[in-house]
C-alpha cells in the first residue's frame, strides 16, 4: 500500500517504523526543522525526518502547502493518509488526495482533549481513563468521524511517560486495524458525541506550582508535565532567592490537613526528603534539581542547609 504519512516527533517515528516493516511505500510530510541550542551549537531534532533520510524515503517539510508540494503528493498517488503527532492543520486539498481518505491517531477519547497534548492534560486534570481514537481528518481540529476508539484505565501512579508507554502500542494496533477496515466494506465510522474539551500545547509556565491548590492537584500537575516542562517553584527569600527549583520526584504525604500557611517547608523526613504544605495536604519532595545544577535527592539537598523548616516557596 502507498501511504502518505504525516508526523514529526519520536512518537510518529515509532508508528512509521511499524508501518515500514510491513513493506508499504511512503511519502512523508513532516514539520520544518526547529533549531535549539545545545552546548552553544544549533541542533535540529526531527525524528521522522532522520528516519526518512536513513531509509531513503521521500519527504517534504512544508511551511505552507504550495502547488509544488500538492503536485508531488498527487504524483505519488497515495492509497491512504495517516497522521500521527504531526502538529499542523492539514488543508482539505491535501487530506482528500488519498484513495481511502486520511485518518489520524489521537491519544484521547474524542471529543475529549482535542489538540496537541491530550495525554498530559488528562493526567493534569486527574482523569481515571483515557484511550486512543482513529478518526477521519476534517477541516476542524480533531473533529472528524470516529473509526475505532479504545479505552484504558489511568493508574494513580501513571505519569506522562508511563501513560505514553501504554497508549503507543494500543494506537499501533488501532492504526493497523483501521488500515485493514479501510480496504474492506466493513468500516462504519460515527460522528463524535459528548462534551468537547481541549488540550492546548504546553508552555514552560504551566509547570509553575501554585501551592494554594491541594496536594492532589499538584501531584496531578507533576504527573502530566513529567516529560516537559516538569514542575518547579521560585525561591523568594534567603541565599537562593530568585533561583528555580525543579521537583523531579514527589509523592502525596498528606491529603487531609487544611493549611492556611501554604508553600512552607513543614518537616524533614529522614533519608527521604522534605514536605511542603499545600492548601489541603502536603507534598513530599524526594528528588529535585536546583537551577543549573545536577539532579539530587531532596534529603541530601536539605542536609546541605540551603533550605530550612518554615522557609517558603
Amino acid at each position: 500500500m502507498k501511504i502518505l504519512f504525516f508526523g514529526t516527533s519520536f512518537v510518529s517515528k515509532v508508528y512509521l517504523e511499524n508501518l515500514y516493516k510491513n513493506n508499504h511505500k511512503f511519502f512523508i510530510v513532516t514539520m520544518p526543522d526547529k533549531c535549539f541550542l545545545r552546548h552553544r551549537k544549533p541542533t535540529y531534532y526531527q525524528s521522522v525526518k532522520i528516519y526518512a533520510i536513513e531509509n531513503n524515503i521521500s519527504f517534504v517539510q512544508p511551511e505552507k502547502f504550495t502547488d509544488d508540494t500538492i503536485n508531488r503528493i498527487k504524483n505519488f498517488a497515495p492509497d491512504i493518509g495517516i497522521v500521527v503527532a504531526y502538529s499542523k492543520i492539514i488543508p482539505k486539498i491535501i487530506f482528500n488526495i488519498p484513495r481511502y481518505r486520511t485518518f489520524n491517531i489521537h491519544f484521547s477519547l474524542l471529543p475529549k482533549y482535542k489538540g496537541a497534548a491530550p495525554v498530559q492534560w488528562a493526567l493534569y486534570n486527574g482523569e481515571c481513563e483515557t484511550g486512543v481514537s482513529s478518526f477521519y481528518i476534517s477541516e476542524r481540529l480533531d473533529a472528524g468521524d470516529i473509526i475505532i476508539q479504545e479505552k484504558i484505565n489511568i493508574n494513580m501512579k501513571d505519569n506522562a511517560k508511563t501513560l505514553f508507554d501504554k497508549l503507543i502500542p494500543l494506537g499501533i494496533d488501532i492504526m493497523n486495524e483501521t488500515i485493514k477496515l479501510e480496504q474492506t466494506a466493513l468500516l462504519n465510522s460515527k460522528p463524535q458525541v459528548g462534551h468537547s474539551s481541549f488540550a492546548p500545547i504546553l508552555k514552560k509556565n504551566n509547570g509553575l506550582v501554585d501551592w494554594s491548590k491541594d496536594a492532589h492537584n499538584i501531584y496531578n500537575q507533576f504527573r502530566g508535565l513529567y516529560l516537559w516542562p516538569g514542575i518547579y517553584s521560585i525561591i523568594p527569600h534567603g541565599k537562593l532567592s530568585g533561583k528555580m527549583i525543579k521537583f523531579i520526584e514527589i509523592e502525596i504525604f498528606d491529603d487531609t490537613l487544611i493549611n492556611k500557611d501554604f508553600g512552607k517547608i513543614c518537616s524533614v523526613e529522614k533519608h527521604k526528603g522534605f514536605t511542603i504544605s499545600c492548601a489541603v495536604g502536603k507534598i513530599l519532595v524526594i528528588k529535585l534539581q536546583l537551577e543549573n545544577k545536577r539532579i539530587m535527592s531532596a534529603w541530601d539537598f536539605i542536609q546541605g542547609r540551603q533550605l530550612f523548616i518554615n522557609d517558603h516557596f
